[in-house]
């Protein structure tokens, strides 16, 4: 059975499988894709999450007081695989 998380986006549990982890690298929230070490937060690959997470204020709950920036623009793009339109 896979390990169930839940998104700090809409609150939904999925697998993890179904999910995008998401870590502090240096100072910076970033896309998981290698494995860093310590408190993840997880989020589903959807622009709407993001969107709720940051209005939110889910990411300080998730890492617990860290404080990292975020570039939402960034993350959006690596989670959805396009930028916004202007």
């Amino acid at each position: 059975m896979e390990p169930v998380r839940t998104c700090i986006g809409c609150g939904a549990k999925a697998d993890r499988r179904g999910l995008v982890r998401l870590g502090i690298e240096g100072e910076r929230v970033v896309i998981d894709r290698k494995g860093i070490a310590g408190r993840g937060a997880w989020l589903h690959a959807d622009g709407g999450c993001l969107e709720r997470a940051l209005r939110r204020r889910a990411f300080v709950r998730a890492f617990r007081g860290k404080t990292a920036s975020i570039d939402a623009e960034a993350l959006r793009a690596g989670l959805t695989g396009n930028a916004p339109k202007d």
